[in-house]
């Protein structure tokens, strides 16, 4: 089980940058595409490695057809781009170019959900994970720190399918280790027999405030971070989740097809029949703008709003 620090990592689209970085530079075949310039290390990228380092400008079909292409040619693609951008203005690229003949290209979403809060719906990507994980020879990854983000890197190189990651922005607690297994594809980070409370990318740091909120009621709660969406290990974690009283989900993504839906999916094809609330964003696009966290209290995914909802489901 990994341990929680207190130390803060970096960016963990920077962690993630900075690691292929280092590979690139000893492994020529890896190709980096953008449709922006974006972010310090992406300016190291494109200055001491101009060969493999491609900015397609505002145009995210075409930078998928090129990277489907590049990838056909022998490469190994990553593109990059505001994950709003990278998965719904391009989605039949996605579908055709880099899924129906299975390519290995890694797709690297910045910004999910809410991360471009004061930007609207255009840039709020609340809809990811329900629509990449409907794409056939599609893998999911959904990191919840700068060490895991880093480490998806190496899974990357080594994937022979196309791999959707979600990088969120900010700096969060390291809650993993350096060079991380990611075999398993989720982590119980805190044990609890009260009640299981499952999330994914910077959710989870939610979920351990919960659980520790909670703790004050005398409930104790389990956090499990599932950072691999798609393939899951569902038999491992149906073995972990299957002795809970109850399980709740909180996801910063709609409602329909989110971490919710899958986790529903599990436990029904399985005939597992737990209580199972899941907290998630509604069915709409929001127009309220402000930061992050005033966005959460509206939607009742904040930590407040969830403690409240979990004492009442208790009672």
């Amino acid at each position: 089980m990994a341990v929680e620090t207190k130390a803060y990592s970096i960016d963990m689209r920077d962690a993630f940058i900075k690691e292929l970085y280092a590979r690139a530079k000893a492994e020529p075949n890896i190709v980096f595409l953008s449709n922006e310039y974006g972010a310090p290390s992406l300016d190291i990228f494109r200055r001491d490695l101009p060969k493999q380092f491609i900015n397609a400008g505002i145009s995210e079909q075409n930078l998928i057809s090129v990277a489907a292409g590049l990838a056909l040619g022998g490469k190994k693609v990553y593109v990059y781009s505001i994950a709003s951008f990278i998965t719904l203005r391009c989605y039949e690229q996605l579908k055709i170019d880099l899924c129906s003949m299975n390519l290995p290209v890694t797709l690297i979403g910045v910004g999910p959900c809410y991360a471009y809060s004061v930007d609207g719906p255009t840039h709020h990507a609340t809809e990811d994970i329900a629509i990449m994980r409907a794409l056939a020879n599609m893998q999911l990854y959904s990191p919840a720190d700068s060490n895991m983000a880093a480490a998806i890197v190496d899974v990357s190189l080594q994937s022979t399918t196309p791999i959707y990651c979600r990088l969120d922005k900010g700096k969060y607690p390291l809650l993993y280790k350096q060079n991380e297994d990611l075999s398993a594809g989720f982590t119980v980070l805190k044990e609890g027999e009260d009640i299981c409370i499952i999330a994914t990318g910077m959710m989870v740091h939610r979920a351990i405030e919960i659980a520790e909120e909670l703790n004050k009621y005398s409930i104790k709660a389990q956090v499990v971070d599932v950072y691999r969406l798609k393939p899951i290990d569902t038999r491992n974690l149906l073995s972990v989740v299957r002795n809970a009283k109850k399980i709740i989900t909180i996801e910063e993504h709609t409602i329909h097809g989110g971490l919710g839906s899958i986790i529903s999916e599990i436990l029904t094809d399985a005939n597992v029949f737990l209580p199972l609330k899941r907290l998630a964003v509604p069915d709409e696009l929001l127009y309220t703008y402000g930061m992050r966290e005033n966005i959460h209290r509206e939607v009742g995914i904040d930590t407040d709003s969830v403690v409240k909802t979990i004492l009442e489901w208790e009672q």
